[in-house]
């Protein structure tokens, strides 16, 4: 009998050892560019109290030499921050997760700049009453979107790394990129207007928009699917996510998604 307990209490310590540890995903979202309450300095104290495994950049591997230091001197806060953070903490190992090619295949497909060239003369229209009541009140609301999110960027960033900010940024970008297209899709003035691509081609800013529109979609998604697969590649770790905040709410909705019934948890910085 004795004997019999003994050998379930060490099947049981062998089973509880082999149980796979929680892996910790902590999406932070950032300003890129250093202001007075979100710099380098700043940044790298949340680090230090996270203390992550992992720093993902939004970048993608062309920045980064093959053992995955930056290439490239900048002055963003990701990039000051996790240098110095690695320095003090060298086992930390940093990471890019963005779409490959994000700038050259928007300009290729001709999403920019037609994506700028659209917005601006929407708002040309809107100025000289051109638009219809309900094309003007879409508009309208787009542009009054960015305001309260000005204000929330300028404070301290638990302000701006929150499920309500999350949802104003959802907001504003769903009437930038599903919104404006109302707009687009209807006015002949998008349709006989038209940008040429590298290639020579000409593009509408209508299909150019409506490109852009597709791209924010595709390039959200193809992020948080390579954050998932660092994170199944290293399990039991830490790892946060650097991204600028309007990304924030769309990387946590995938996440959410893709972490379903898996070892991983999604947490804020500031929770512990």
């Amino acid at each position: 009998m004795n004997r019999t307990i003994l050998i379930l209490l060490t099947l049981t310590i062998i089973l509880s050892c082999k149980k796979e540890k929680t892996t910790e995903i902590i999406v932070i979202g950032t300003l890129h560019k250093p202001e007075p309450n979100f710099n380098p300095e700043i940044l790298f104290d949340i680090l230090e109290d996270v203390k992550p495994d992992f720093i993902l950049e939004e970048l993608d591997s062309s920045f980064f030499t093959s053992d995955f230091r930056h290439k490239n001197v900048s002055n963003s806060n990701e990039r000051m921050a996790s240098e110095k953070y690695i320095e003090k903490y060298p086992t930390t190992k940093l990471r890019p997760y963005e779409f490959e090619g994000r700038n050259e295949y928007r300009i290729n497909t001709g999403s920019r700049p037609t994506d700028g060239l659209t917005t601006k003369l929407i708002d040309s229209l809107n100025k000289a009453s051109l638009l219809s009541t309900s094309e003007s009140k879409i508009y309208n609301k787009y542009k009054a979107l960015i305001e309260p999110l000005i204000v929330l960027a300028s404070k301290s960033p638990e302000n701006f790394n929150n499920s309500t900010t999350d949802s104003i940024c959802a907001e504003r970008q769903y009437y930038q990129y599903k919104m404006l297209t109302k707009i687009t899709s209807k006015r002949d003035e998008f349709e006989t207007r038209f940008h040429t691509k590298p290639n020579g081609e000409k593009i509408s800013y209508r299909d150019g928009f409506k490109l852009a529109s597709e791209f924010w979609d595709l390039r959200n998604q193809t992020m948080a699917k390579n954050i998932m697969r660092i994170s199944e590649q290293n399990q039991g770790k830490r790892i946060v996510v650097l991204c600028g905040f309007m990304h924030r709410y769309y990387i946590l909705s995938e996440l959410k998604k893709l972490t379903k019934d898996k070892n991983i948890i999604l947490k804020e910085y500031y929770e512990k």
